[in-house]
């Protein structure tokens, strides 16, 4: 199975956390806890942690389950997988399934990005290029631009594509016939994608966060692969400050090897992992030091809320965008923030957490 890439441009007191300036914490691809793929991160790297098959693929049962079934009823009438739509929060891995599927198959997998078909001659290129069977992988596709998208539908549908050849009255549209392929789409935000791109999928399937004893046999698998020694308690360790997700887990697994290395340790336990991620701002339940900042602030100059929006990245000096996107999502999941129609609210786990025992009222 051959992987092309194309067109892709791709705990410390909380309650006094140290100063930061937004400037420094404010952009979520400098977080270390941030679900977005890292461009830094080596490809040849990464591609070698990634799973091969679905066996080796940990976590998601239900979706295997699923996934099993059609590339078996696939295979047994020779024909292409059909169209697939995966959603869910980033680092889950969509992209590492979407590459399975394809070796599964025994085809090609192209990948691109929505924001990189700007134009119809790139999406043109990448079908025109198809062999039968191929998979086209295309991430963020909740950001396709309506030419593109409408070049989409008869190819989904018809395994065509429409072409328009000169302009104006002499304009003709010209259709090439494609060969049958799977187009395997990626989204955070599956509400974004219109009713006919979303209705053209037949197989929509959610990822969902993992769980610890999942996500410690990721760090344990991530470790041999990295040649790093690890105990089950440091794995433990790490997997329950990754949020739920993977590719924050693989990180955070980096970043204690470099600690370890420094500090010329030759196996990550529980006690050096511990260390580690405290140095490195990742409290006991994943959160950071904006994370913190976001829920302390809440606490101290608007009494836990209700507080609106607005008035929370005044304070935190954070665009309200960013703290919608990328820091209230994950509070939400864990209970530490509750949004109401009056404005959010710090809860009394979050109270807990931060140490501000005796001020809930």
């Amino acid at each position: 199975m051959a992987i092309k890439r194309s067109s892709l441009n791709n705990a410390k007191s909380p309650s006094t956390p140290q100063k930061t300036t937004p400037k420094q914490q404010s952009h979520s691809e400098k977080r270390l806890v941030s679900a977005e793929a890292n461009p830094k991160e080596s490809d040849c790297q990464e591609l070698g942690i990634r799973p091969q098959t679905l066996e080796d693929y940990i976590g998601q049962k239900e979706l295997k389950k699923i996934l099993k079934i059609g590339i078996a009823a696939a295979q047994a009438r020779e024909e292409s997988l059909d169209h697939l739509l995966l959603y869910g929060p980033p680092g889950l891995g969509k992209t590492t399934m979407s590459l399975i599927l394809a070796s599964e198959m025994g085809v090609d997998c192209k990948i691109t990005a929505a924001p990189a078909l700007e134009r119809p001659r790139d999406i043109t290129g990448l079908l025109v290029s198809l062999k039968p069977g191929d998979m086209l992988f295309i991430d963020e596709i909740h950001r396709l631009n309506r030419m593109t998208e409408e070049l989409l539908y008869p190819a989904m549908e018809d395994y065509r594509l429409d072409v328009t050849i000169g302009k104006g009255q002499s304009a003709k549209t010209r259709s090439i016939p494609l060969p049958r392929f799977t187009l395997i789409g990626a989204t955070t935000k599956v509400g974004a994608l219109t009713s006919p791109l979303r209705d053209r999928f037949g197989l929509i399937q959610r990822l969902r966060f993992y769980e610890v004893d999942e996500l410690t046999i990721i760090v344990q698998r991530t470790a041999k692969i990295l040649q790093t020694l690890i105990t089950q308690e440091g794995a433990v360790e790490i997997a329950r400050r990754s949020r739920g997700t993977p590719r924050i887990a693989n990180r955070l697994l980096k970043r204690v090897r470099d600690y370890a290395q420094v500090e010329k340790v030759s196996t990550i336990d529980d006690k050096l992992a511990n260390i580690a991620l405290d140095v490195f701002d990742v409290d006991q339940k994943g959160l950071d030091w904006t994370d913190r900042l976001v829920l302390s602030t809440m606490v101290e100059q608007f009494g836990g809320g209700p507080v609106g929006l607005e008035a929370i990245a005044a304070a935190t000096g954070e665009d309200s965008k960013t703290i919608e996107e990328v820091y209230e999502p994950y509070l939400l999941q864990i209970g530490y923030l509750n949004r109401t129609h009056r404005g959010r609210i710090v809860t009394p786990q979050a109270y807990e957490h931060l140490g501000y025992q005796g001020k809930l009222f």
